[in-house]
């Protein structure tokens, strides 16, 4: 009767996890991934920013403030660029445009990367203008010691040498403050996501002028993330060649905190973008992560401060800053990160603890991909590589419960004999143990040593961006997605959309068939109740798995299959009977 009870119990927290999980969760943030997604196929903007407050105190980064009115992003856009203040941006992988007032980069487009799998969506807007509903831009100037010397500001209107900004064609941008000084800001890119800004400073006047550089991106409306544990979406940056990673939720409590290091970067992260302030490497500063809520509306602002600079009379001086704004290809960032002498670039990558692994395990991948041109087949492949590098270690594990599973018969006699005396029953257990010879946790070693190597791969093809819009076989357009299908409408067969909880796809169908089969070759727990609990848990987790990304399913399901068929012909050479 206590077991019944017992097993009553368990099914029922069992059911009431996964409904919660679906409901509370799950549901929630699907339903915020699908606005978002329609919201940037209408051209809204995907990320956020910010305006900085004019009259800042001295030796400080122009603050935060609420924009008078809030305006469509195109509608914007077209107006400025009719009105001759904007210069376009036009490179093999951004396009957008610089803005002459203020002169910020605030329009920026990603040319190879769509809002969805179709190559005739939207390209991704990654950057836009202070004054529209989630602008996000990066701004460089200067802060004056003396308060009384005008520097450029928000409302500046720069004068630009040049029609457009391509790989090519950097843009030259000047400003004369009446009183001595004429500011100059080289804005420069490469072909793929990497702005150079040199600025000048040349004194005309007849006395000295200090002044401090600083740099920005801001950015407004706290924006949807994933709410993943397994991946950081926020500030972050590396000081003195150490990560510091702040969620938004962190930073809305702290309001601001600060670091001093000697170059490294500071910027804001996505699941696959990145916008990332990239200072003189060899000049000390100042770095910021900093929220308010100017007009109730939350506002996100990573800077830096360098130390102050005197530009003496006749005198020019010049700074050279970076910006790296666009998609985080692993590649890519270590290149910038040898070149440049970037500490630790690829760590905007959230590769996790078990980075020594992970980042292995990504380039392998990556090769697959490009030699097979299928990133899923890339998965499979590589899963088989993986499984026969620890071939011998399963190989012990599997014959360690087979010897488990072939001792079935003679602990279920105990059982019998010895239910009732749970003192006596594990007496004669440890004694069946020794004279067979048989460790019950030999099994679970060779295992344990595994699960770091199938993290590491689980958390590669979780946050990598290659598999964002992959195509695999047959119906999965995108293995970065969960699986579109569902049974509850026979695959697409009625035409009826079922709510979200019902979405079960036929993938992650076939993960929960694996899943079951690889239960009935191991030993059963020796408890009742565990042994019915645990055949529940192939269709729990089908549910739980089943909004997971296409990419992680199939790799399980494939995984799940190979060990089936390692396990399967270990025990019928152990004389096992398969059932």
């Amino acid at each position: 009767m206590t077991d019944q009870r017992n097993l009553i119990l368990a099914i029922a927290l069992s059911i009431a996890i996964l409904l919660g999980f679906q409901y509370f969760y799950d549901g929630p943030r699907v339903k915020q991934q699908q606005a978002a997604q329609q919201a940037a196929q209408t051209e809204q903007s995907v990320a956020p920013g910010a305006a900085p407050a004019p009259g800042a105190a001295p030796g400080s980064v122009p603050g935060t403030a609420a924009p008078a009115t809030v305006r469509d992003r195109a509608g914007l856009l077209a107006e400025q660029m009719a009105a001759g203040t904007r210069v376009k941006i036009n490179t093999p992988s951004l396009h957008g445009s610089v803005n002459l007032v203020g002169g910020r980069i605030d329009d920026l487009t990603l040319a190879d990367y769509r809002v969805t799998p179709d190559p005739k969506s939207p390209e991704i807007v990654l950057l836009a203008p202070a004054g529209t509903p989630e602008a996000y831009y990066a701004e460089f100037g200067w802060v004056p010691e003396d308060k009384s010397q005008p520097v450029p500001g928000a409302d500046t209107r720069w004068t630009a040498a040049g029609t457009a900004l391509t790989p090519d064609q950097p843009l030259v941008l000047t400003w004369d403050n009446g009183n001595g000084l004429v500011f100059e800001r080289t804005i420069a890119v490469d072909p793929n996501f990497m702005f150079t800004i040199t600025q000048k400073v040349r004194n005309t006047g007849s006395a000295p002028v200090s002044l401090l550089p600083y740099s920005l991106v801001s950015r407004a409306g706290t924006p949807h993330t994933d709410g993943y544990y397994i991946l950081h979406e926020g500030p972050l940056g590396v000081f003195d060649g150490k990560l510091n990673e702040h969620k938004y939720d962190d930073l809305r409590k702290a309001g601001t905190i600060s670091a001093q290091s000697t170059g490294g970067w500071i910027g804001i992260t996505d699941k696959y973008w990145l916008v990332s302030l990239v200072p003189d490497q060899k000049a000390p500063i100042t770095a910021r992560f900093v929220h308010s809520a100017p007009g109730a509306a939350d506002r996100y602002q990573v800077d830096t401060l360098g130390k102050a600079v005197e530009v003496a009379p006749g005198a020019t001086i010049e700074l050279t800053d970076r910006l790296f704004a666009g998609a985080k290809q692993v590649r890519l960032l270590d290149d910038y990160s040898d070149k440049l002498g970037i500490a630790n670039f690829d760590l905007a990558i959230d590769f996790g603890w078990f980075y020594f692994l992970t980042k292995p395990f990504f380039y392998g991948l990556d090769l697959l991909g490009r030699l097979f041109g299928n990133f899923g087949i890339a998965i499979l492949v590589f899963t088989v590589i993986v499984k026969a590098a620890f071939f011998p270690l399963a190989n012990k594990s599997y014959h360690a419960m087979a010897k488990m599973k072939k001792l079935q018969p003679k602990m279920m006699e105990l059982r019998d004999r010895f239910g009732d005396d749970k003192v006596r029953l594990n007496q004669e257990m440890m004694a069946l143990y020794k004279r067979e010879k048989v460790s019950p946790v030999s099994g679970c070693l060779p295992i344990l040593i595994q699960i770091p190597v199938f993290f590491a791969l689980y958390k590669v093809l979780f946050v990598t961006i290659e598999m964002r819009h992959a195509p695999f076989f047959g119906w999965i357009h995108d293995l970065s997605a969960p699986d579109p299908t569902t049974i509850f409408n026979l695959f697409g067969l009625i035409p009826w959309q079922p709510p979200h909880i019902l979405m079960l796809g036929l993938w992650p169908i076939i993960m929960g068939i694996t899943m079951y089969f690889q239960q009935k070759l191991n030993p059963a727990p020796p408890d009742p109740v565990q042994q019915k609990v645990f055949q529940f848990l192939p269709i729990i987790f089908t549910f739980m798995l089943a909004s997971f990304p296409a990419g992680l399913v199939i790799y399980w399901a494939w995984n799940n299959t190979l060990s089936i068929a390692q396990q399967w012909i270990i025990m019928r050479q152990d004389g096992v009977k398969v059932t």
